[in-house]
């Protein structure tokens, strides 16, 4: 009953309204991950981090393409994937590249040492905190969607969530954050009533309307994870039958994606 689909927004969460001037190669990072350009992405990101060495968001963002990189190799981006409960809960767990973890743990370690020691300079630092709200994210997917164990990615993700509301209580403009809390609203409302129950007892929210909306927001006023956003507002489409707010979106990301062919097959599928 405590299986559920998890925070899988959370692993592109790097983007958001208030970062430095500077950032300018983080966006370029982000949108060559997107287009399915890993190593560009990678080589990108690695001079940003050469810039800026005590920066958390450097080995956070090398994290996430790690990640993107292996949902994209086992096809867990595809809409069928969240449309189809019985395939995300046939309890398997994926075949990981051993390499790639390795990475993508070393990446995740060195993000967190630089989120706490900026911390614990300055608790109200919001990059850090967004950083290390990330960092949790994405140890959280890849605990659930890769190896399936959802015990700990749901504690993780009820942590992400909860550091998103205290982040966005200081900084409402943060506007990429609000897909923490939409994510684990909307993803865990379509478990059924007593599962919700036991979720709710757990800590973690089911609000359906409420994830919704908070997705819609990252959608509008994101940064780099507003094209993710809308993939999932696609994806909530989908399961309500919508096909033509679907394919709204899938159209979008498709003219501002041309490299990534996810968005290209979804539109193929609604048709």
């Amino acid at each position: 009953m405590i299986r559920f689909i998890p925070s899988l927004a959370l692993f592109l969460m790097a983007g958001v309204s208030t970062l430095r001037a500077d950032s300018t190669q983080l966006d370029l990072g982000y949108r060559q991950m997107y287009n399915l350009q890993f190593d560009d992405a990678h080589r990108t990101f690695q001079e940003w981090d050469r810039q800026h060495p005590e920066d958390p968001m450097g080995p956070v963002s090398q994290a996430a393409a790690y990640l993107f990189a292996e949902f994209d190799r086992l096809k867990i981006l595809q809409s069928e994937f969240f449309s189809n409960d019985r395939k995300f809960l046939d309890g398997r767990s994926a075949t990981p590249d051993p390499a790639l973890k390795a990475k993508f743990d070393s990446a995740l370690e060195q993000a967190r040492q630089r989120a706490r020691a900026k911390l614990a300079r300055n608790p109200q630092d919001a990059d850090a905190t967004f950083a290390e709200i990330l960092r949790l994210g994405l140890h959280s997917d890849y605990l659930a969607l890769i190896e399936r164990r959802y015990v700990p990615s749901l504690q993780e993700t009820k942590t992400s969530r909860a550091m998103a509301e205290q982040l966005l209580a200081r900084n409402p403009e943060y506007s990429d954050a609000y897909l923490a809390i939409g994510v684990e609203n909307y993803l865990l409302s379509l478990k059924s009533a007593p599962v919700r129950w036991m979720l709710r007892l757990g800590g973690a929210q089911t609000d359906q309307k409420a994830g919704i909306a908070k997705l819609q927001i990252t959608a509008k006023r994101g940064r780099l994870l507003r094209p993710f956003a809308k993939l999932l507002l696609a994806v909530a489409a989908i399961r309500a039958k919508d096909r033509h707010g679907a394919r709204e979106q899938l159209t979008e990301l498709a003219a501002d994606f041309p490299q990534n062919p996810l968005y290209r097959e979804e539109l193929a599928r609604l048709e």
